[in-house]
């Protein structure tokens, strides 16, 4: 008869189990403006069609690409990030296992000396005792709080996993970054040459007609001056590049003497030749792991309130041992006597529950400020799509019409020194000819360098996802230009 009542017991306990306490997680709702097309998208510049992933390959530069694949395989924030996503599966591994029965087993042995009160005459007052028990138990989830731990803790290894990825965007962008930065100072290095080749034809004109007293002797030092200040320029633009080629080094995970050779190679700033696929509000707030992520950490916040909440309610464990003391080594395999138990445990903080009504209070206060840090992290992805698109467009714009304006430069320059050799104008003229030329390629060089550089932005903006979130395990970047698979 009591084993039938503690069947039904547990039968109706089973029944209430469905039950989880706390607030079932919804997703917060997106903008509306979320699903409209970029403000920047209408320009020729870029296409609405999805981003792609693997956004470096647009380059198509095999160097980056193997740089890029060294970079997510071997840099010391991208292997912390996978360290955490482990940390958080062994979270998850834990959380799972207060779902199951939980075993123990106990034994000791001791050897000792009975007072004379404490034993019948004639018996043994010293002895060897060994004392062995497995203990079982069980928690009727009854109210949710062993579920609701799961689903926290799934929801952490999912914001661990997205936190992985945005470390792996703003990586691959570093990487990318370093790569323009090198590659354009060693552009501009290429410029600055030419500048002080071309000033320096200049000054030996200008030379000899001083020798045969056409030209003063101040135009040659004021075109020696000017040929001094580019060259001047030449070291600056040298500690550029070599500060971008170490950084490079340090971001795949090497020493500044590794970085291969054809990266110290290259001396063309790498550029997208086609427009750039960006899709619109919705595909970026679906990709960007920073919006994911707060999302996730949002979802385990809330599951973390049923949590406490499930203290409010009594804990029943249902539990067994069984055990056997034996007196004597001969005893200790099963002579000795056996003992058993079997019952439920109920725990249950009543009436004082101030504590945990805190505790719940805390984890809803939490879950305000997820929901807020959310929408500040769609807002934000929203507003560095759309800054970063106006960039670009700008800086194309830009680039364009310092083209425009250096190849006036460089043929005005032409023909100051065609009118100069004929006696037409004073070396006045042909100076300021010069310096015009010698500006205007700087600063072509420098807008090269800035479309890169937005379009670099415009790609950490959009994020991006890792189909294999297990980072490579061997380089690539051979003295070629070796590319490998990611992810």
């Amino acid at each position: 008869m009591k084993m039938r009542n503690l069947v039904a017991a547990l039968l109706a306990a089973t029944s209430l189990a469905a039950c989880a306490a706390g607030p079932d997680y919804v997703a917060p709702a997106l903008p509306a403006a979320g699903d409209a097309p970029f403000a920047g998208s209408t320009s020729p510049e870029v296409v609405t069609t999805s981003p792609d992933d693997h956004w470096w390959r647009l380059y198509d530069d095999p160097v980056l690409n193997g740089l890029v694949v060294d970079a997510l395989a071997a840099n010391t924030d991208v292997r912390v990030a996978v360290a955490r996503i482990e940390r958080a599966r062994a979270s998850l591994r834990g959380a799972r296992s207060d779902a199951l029965p939980q075993t123990a087993i106990s034994g000791s042995g001791t050897y000792g000396r009975a007072a004379e009160s404490q034993v019948p005459p004639g018996t043994d007052r010293e002895g060897r005792t060994v004392d062995g028990q497995l203990a079982v138990s069980y928690e009727l989830d009854l109210f949710g709080r062993v579920r609701r731990g799961i689903e926290a803790s799934r929801a952490d290894l999912g914001a661990a996993r997205e936190n992985a990825d945005a470390v792996r965007v703003t990586v691959v962008a570093d990487t990318v970054r370093a790569y323009v930065d090198a590659t354009s100072a060693a552009e501009q290095l290429a410029v600055a040459h030419r500048t002080v080749d071309l000033l320096d034809r200049s000054v030996r004109i200008t030379s000899a007609r001083f020798e045969r007293g056409l030209n003063e002797r101040l135009d040659v030092i004021r075109l020696m001056q000017l040929r001094d200040q580019q060259a001047a320029e030449i070291p600056s633009l040298q500690a550029t590049r070599d500060a971008a080629l170490f950084r490079l080094a340090t971001l795949t995970g090497r020493t500044p003497q590794d970085l291969p050779a054809a990266v110290r190679e290259r001396t063309t700033t790498p550029d997208v030749a086609q427009p750039i696929p960006v899709g619109d509000g919705r595909t970026l707030l679906a990709r960007r792991p920073d919006v994911k992520a707060a999302e996730r950490r949002l979802a385990a916040d809330t599951a973390r309130i049923g949590v406490a909440t499930a203290d409010l309610y009594p804990k029943i464990t249902l539990g067994g041992s069984v055990g056997t003391t034996a007196v004597g080594a001969t005893d200790v395999f099963g002579a000795g006597p056996l003992r058993w138990l079997v019952g439920p445990l109920i725990s249950w903080a009543f009436p004082n529950q101030e504590a945990i009504r805190a505790r719940i209070g805390a984890a809803r206060a939490d879950v305000q400020a997820d929901l807020a840090t959310f929408d500040g992290t769609v807002l934000r992805a929203l507003e560095e799509t759309e800054t970063a698109l106006s960039a670009y467009r700008n800086a194309l714009l830009r680039k364009e019409r310092l083209g425009s304006a250096r190849d006036a430069a460089g043929r005005a320059a032409k023909v100051s020194i065609a009118r100069q050799g004929r006696g037409q104008i004073d070396a006045l003229a042909v100076l300021d000819a010069q310096r015009t030329l010698a500006q205007s390629e700087s600063t072509y060089a420098q807008a090269t360098r800035d479309v890169a550089f937005a379009q670099v932005d415009l790609f950490r903006a959009l994020g991006g996802t890792w189909r294999d979130k297990t980072p490579v395990a061997t380089r690539s970047v051979t003295a070629g230009a070796g590319e490998s698979p990611v992810g």
